[in-house]
């Protein structure tokens, strides 16, 4: 497609941008107002489904499209992506229970998956590799204005309007996004030589499942050591040997070996990998600090966080437009995980909302300037004609790293957390039940689990309920409590940052080869790809 005007790739873009953008506000408008919606459908039970069916159905959507967008074209499956989001969104708003919700929400992964893919595989079809860093940033910038935008207008939707006006009110958007796809993105004839890879993506699909309801499970739903646990993950492994068995066989792999073979591709999936994992998996703990220690509500607590979206946007669209001039992107990545890693070092020691503020705006900064290289890194390593593939497998590995960071993370956080409590209560913090009166005894008894610190309304009411003599006795044991949580953050957070920091080491090892100026690869690059394929397949 590098024979298009600029204008029009340019007029692509914005119409791929706004499916973009679609997706990502649907996401966010969702976040804050999800615990009012459940309250309302019922089936609190089941809250977790509606986060991890969208995980799942994204995640493989997200990796089958790949190959076969690089053998169909993106149009259709971009186009088709919005059509499975526009209806998952739709029949949302119309959700009479939770299980629907569920059902619902599971069609729009599906959507949100194949837009993803497909979006970020079309700018390289689009424009060389040395152009794809101006947009890489800006497609960052859209993910960060979404996160800016989305849970204040949530919040303010889910006060004001029935729930279902925050599935609904963006379908317009995708509406018009998916006109301006049909009539400017131009079509590419199909390969005839390539068939689908039925069953290399029936068992990597069978892979991803088990493995993600493990993470997702383990430690919450499920011990680590329990058999139902254990055999997801045997099931993930069975079926990943299968799978690699399938495409070490089959013509036109769904996900090519051979892809790994290329030491750029790997490295940078592995610490995209390990950055998901450390990143999410911390800072999904942000707001036990800021409401559960500090005791800020969640509606003012979502301010604490726009800081880091904030930075992030301005810092992605510059360093996008810098890699695109100097033609250089390690240096960035250089630049920008040292910062981030700064950035949770000093959420290890928040003792403020300020410093939580400062700890926001440094990450930030450090996310737009390193996030936007491995995308591009991938992309400019392997051939055009494995664009979609080579993204797709980009895409997966954070998607995993993101899923078993936060469930590692959770785990060290409930582990801490127990240790802490205990700690506080031998050295004399806490409050000992057997030295009161039983009545009062039983009345702070409720007082007694951290996860009340995250209920303010809930604290105070029950608070109220106690005779003013016990006031003191409750102080004490909220203070414990506190002391013992942020302590416990602390732990999460110097173990996010040490994953980032693995990362870092890794980045030392990445190969730097210099951004083409056309999609067309060069002879040696090509040649030695085609060396690596051969070799992969003749193994």
């Amino acid at each position: 497609m590098e024979d298009l005007s600029q204008k029009r790739k340019v007029t692509i873009m914005i119409a791929i941008i706004a499916a973009m953008f679609f997706s990502a506000i649907n996401q966010t408008i969702v976040s804050t107002a999800m615990p009012r919606i459940i309250a309302i459908l019922g089936g609190m039970d089941y809250y977790t489904w509606v986060i991890t069916i969208y995980m799942l159905t994204s995640t493989i959507a997200t990796v089958l499209v790949g190959k076969l967008s690089d053998i169909y074209g993106r149009k259709p499956f971009i186009l088709a992506g919005i059509v499975f989001f526009v209806i998952g969104a739709f029949l949302s708003g119309f959700s009479k229970d939770i299980f629907q919700l569920i059902t619902f929400r599971g069609i729009q992964g599906i959507g949100a998956g194949i837009i993803m893919a497909s979006a970020f595989t079309a700018v390289g079809d689009l424009f060389s590799p040395r152009e794809r860093g101006k947009w890489t940033g800006i497609m960052m910038a859209v993910f960060g204005f979404s996160s800016v935008l989305g849970p204040t207008l949530g919040g303010w939707l889910v006060d004001h309007l029935a729930w279902k006006w925050l599935f609904w009110i963006f379908l317009p958007l995708g509406l018009v996004a998916f006109v301006m796809i049909v009539m400017l993105f131009p079509k590419v004839p199909r390969k005839k030589s390539e068939k689908i890879d039925y069953f290399g993506s029936l068992f990597l699909t069978l892979t991803i499942v088990p493995l993600l309801l493990g993470f997702s499970w383990a430690g919450t739903k499920y011990d680590w050591g329990s058999w139902q646990i254990l055999s997801l993950f045997g099931a993930a492994a069975v079926f990943l040997v299968i799978f690699v068995l399938v495409e070490r066989v089959v013509k036109s792999p769904v996900l090519p070996l051979s892809l790994f073979r290329n030491d750029i591709v790997t490295i940078s999936n592995v610490i995209g990998f390990i950055m998901n994992a450390g990143m999410m998996g911390a800072l999904i703990y942000l707001p036990f600090f800021v409401q559960g220690v500090e005791g800020i509500s969640p509606t003012y607590s979502g301010y604490v966080t726009m800081p880091m979206s904030i930075s992030m946007v301005i810092v992605s669209t510059v360093i996008g437009r810098m890699i695109t001039k100097t033609g250089k992107y390690k240096r960035f990545a250089l630049t920008g995980i040292p910062i981030m890693i700064v950035g949770m070092l000093i959420m290890a020691v928040m003792n403020s909302v300020w410093l939580a503020v400062v700890a926001m705006i440094v990450f930030g900064l450090g996310l737009g300037i390193g996030m936007p290289v491995f995308s591009l890194t991938v992309q400019n390593a392997v051939r055009p004609d494995q664009l979609g593939v080579a993204t797709a497998s980009s895409q997966l590995f954070r998607n995993l790293g993101g899923t078993i960071g936060i469930a590692v993370m959770g785990t060290i956080m409930t582990t801490s957390l127990t240790a802490h409590v205990k700690d506080e209560m031998a050295a004399g913090h806490g409050v000992n039940m057997q030295q009161i009166k039983p009545e009062v005894a039983q009345k702070l008894a409720a007082f007694q689990n951290p996860e009340m610190l995250l209920d303010q309304p809930k604290l105070h009411q029950l608070q109220e309920t106690l005779p003013k003599e016990v006031q003191p006795l409750l102080t004490q044991m909220i203070d414990m409590l506190k002391h013992a949580l942020s302590a416990s953050l602390t732990t999460v957070f110097l173990s996010g940052a040490a994953f980032v920091a693995v990362a870092l080491i890794l980045l030392f090892f990445l190969r730097e080869i210099p951004l083409r100026t056309s999609n067309k690869m060069p002879e040696a690059q090509k040649q030695a790809q085609n060396e690596k394929t051969t070799t992969a397949t003749s193994v």
